[in-house]
């Protein structure tokens, strides 16, 4: 899963990690908004972080383990992270309303797709960036340091370092 060959979605163990994590997620996401501590206490549990970060509820994602996020992070409600493969976020990183991140993706040939494999391709968030409300990061993508990508983008390849990039597919619209 992690190397980015095909594997089967249904495996015990894989299943097994989705249920843990799905009951930790019901937890966090009927916290009550003064409840900071036991969030954080919960987000621990879930997912790898370097520093204090927040994340509103609901928060959503398929393992937890495979999100590493840096310092300062903060994601606004309802965020997706589909986390078959390493999700990296960096320092200083915000997340608008309704992101969605996809490690996750499918075989394009139906008979393949039947068989319930699947494949993965990570995605690094530099240092500094905001991903505006609705957007969605495609498999495999990078996004540089110190760079905006617009409300309800869709990124679909890697994005420069100090840009400001937008649309559905995402594109460069000018430097920063």
């Amino acid at each position: 899963m992690i190397s980015g060959e095909f594997y089967y979605a249904f495996d015990e163990e894989l299943v097994r990690d989705r249920i843990r994590v799905r009951r930790l997620l019901q937890e966090y996401n009927s916290t009550k908004a003064d409840e900071t501590e036991k969030r954080l206490e919960l987000l621990g549990k879930i997912l790898k972080s370097e520093g204090e970060i927040i994340i509103e509820p609901p928060f959503y994602c398929d393992y937890g383990y495979n999100i590493r996020a840096g310092k300062n992070f903060y994601a606004n409600f309802s965020c997706t992270i589909l986390d078959v493969n390493p999700v990296i976020i960096g320092d200083n990183v915000m997340f608008g309303p309704n992101v969605q991140i996809y490690t996750a993706t499918h075989p394009l040939d139906p008979e393949e797709r039947m068989k319930g494999l699947e494949h993965a391709r990570g995605i690094v968030i530099g240092d500094n960036v905001w991903l505006a409300g609705g957007v969605i990061l495609c498999p495999g993508v990078k996004i540089g340091d110190n760079t905006t990508i617009g409300a309800g983008s869709v990124v679909t390849r890697d994005i420069p370092a100090r840009v400001l990039a937008a649309g559905n597919p995402c594109r460069v619209i000018r430097s920063l």
